[in-house]
């Protein structure tokens, strides 16, 4: 243990012991450190030169701008609204008792219409904004479209 006397003394700095007047880098070290930056240096480079090389070859082309619009996937509005619209009847239509794509229950007197190549029914609703970007039955996928084969 210190003393009560060691305690009280305060401590001083001598600020000539720590003089650093005479302090050099030698021979080793300061080729070590040159050597040093230059690898981090070198790998930054490296590092910044991939990013670039890889932006350039993986981004996306840009898009086309043509005189034409693309066409579209589903039917057009005349022949969407060209489908038979028939009232849903219990005791007649035993086949489908809810629309595919709403998951509803068909009640008596609902609106449903029914697809004409596969005889399909559903909400016109629902069918309506299917047919907006789709040219196929949603159940069974057969075309609607008139110059189908199929």
């Amino acid at each position: 243990m210190a003393s009560p006397q060691e305690s009280t003394q305060q401590f001083r700095w001598h600020y000539a012991e720590f003089d650093d007047a005479d302090f050099q880098v030698k021979g080793r070290s300061l080729f070590f450190c040159v050597v040093l930056i230059s690898i981090i240096l070198l790998a930054t480079l490296l590092f910044l030169y991939a990013r670039w090389v890889c932006n350039i070859e993986y981004s996306p082309p840009p898009p086309a701008f043509s005189a034409t619009p693309a066409p579209s996937r589903g039917l057009d509005p005349t022949a969407i609204n060209g489908l038979p619209i028939v009232l849903y009847r219990c005791s007649v239509m035993m086949e489908s008792s809810e629309c595919c794509i709403c998951l509803g229950i068909f009640g008596d007197g609902d609106k449903v219409k029914e697809l004409p190549s596969c005889k399909h029914v559903f909400h016109s609703e629902c069918v309506d904004i299917w047919l907006i970007t789709h040219s196929s039955c949603p159940l069974c996928r057969a075309s609607l479209r008139p110059d189908s084969p199929v």
